[in-house]
């Protein structure tokens, strides 16, 4: 099997090509092709007849999509998954940063207690999107006892989730944002899930609770959830992505008293290479024994 890693050629994933057992190779001669460090606009430039297989470096692929880049023939894996962990710990700081009012202390001139904080300990935690972060985050949360509830795709169970809703059951999110204290974002961006989190699901939650999400931007109408948060409806808000995205420099949501935005840096590039170096060893190592590759991505889903 030959492998081209471009057009960035990052030396931690040509490593673990040539770890897997594969052979680097320029990209007109690849089979499967390693996508890292610029768009889809560009691979065109990469593609040929004799290409089988493209692993793509993150989880998210609604921007291939739209590009119309990806074609039939091909088999496309996608990074879902391996980031999971980092994504999560950086949705528990979010968490905490919330409940505690660390961000307003953060942006504090003066010494002044907050008057209102929280904690996570028997809080009810509810996960929109109970996938590989989701998981990941149960685990992170247990030391805090708190109660879980989830929605995913299927519905089949998840571990230590007291109630798992699949996506499509009747009124399953509007009841999970009634019942939690804090709301993680985690599911896919897709046709489904655009603005899932709208004006009317925010007046669902409870006028203490706090949104967090850490999936995509689209998800959540940022409109709905300024005018939620002047109103004092919800708790407040933090979040790693937005939409627009990047925000424009003095957007309401900068400094707003029940926010708190990071950058889109749950997964700073210094954590994910090794993350997707070890997805690309593994999806290399599986294509050479024929086993089946992780993160295979369904176009119709949209992931």
């Amino acid at each position: 099997m030959r492998v081209h890693v471009g057009p960035e050629p990052a030396a931690e994933l040509q490593d673990a090509v040539l770890a897997a057992g594969a052979e680097l190779a320029p990209a007109a001669e690849a089979t499967g092709l390693v996508w890292f460090g610029a768009g889809p606009e560009r691979f065109a430039e990469y593609d040929h007849p004799g290409l089988e297989w493209v692993q793509l470096p993150a989880a998210g692929i609604e921007p291939w999509l739209a590009a119309g880049a990806l074609r039939e023939g091909i088999t496309v894996t996608s990074a879902a998954g391996s980031y999971a962990e980092t994504v999560a710990e950086h949705a528990l700081g979010l968490m905490l940063a919330g409940a505690r009012g660390l961000h307003q202390a953060a942006r504090a001139e003066r010494w002044d207690r907050p008057g209102r904080a929280r904690t996570l300990f028997g809080a009810t935690v509810g996960i929109v999107g109970a996938g590989g972060i989701g998981r990941a985050l149960i685990g992170l949360l247990r030391p805090f006892g708190v109660r879980v509830l989830a929605i995913n795709r299927s519905g089949r169970p998840v571990d230590g989730a007291e109630r798992t809703w699949p996506a499509d059951a009747p009124d399953a999110l509007g009841t999970l944002l009634e019942r939690s204290d804090h709301v993680v974002v985690a599911a896919p961006a897709t046709a489904a899930t655009a603005a899932l989190i709208d004006a009317a699901a925010l007046a669902r939650m409870k006028d203490d609770a706090w949104l967090i999400n850490v999936a995509r931007g689209s998800l959540v109408d940022t409109g709905a959830l300024v005018e939620a948060l002047d109103a004092g409806r919800i708790g407040g808000a933090a979040l790693d992505v937005t939409d627009p995205e990047p925000l424009p420099d003095g957007h309401p949501l900068f400094g707003h008293p029940r926010a708190l935005i990071t950058p889109h840096s749950a997964n700073p590039k210094p954590l994910l290479l090794p993350a997707l170096a070890r997805r690309v060893r593994d999806n290399v190592r599986r294509r050479l024994a024929g086993e089946p590759l992780i993160g295979v991505v369904d176009l119709e889903a949209g992931y």
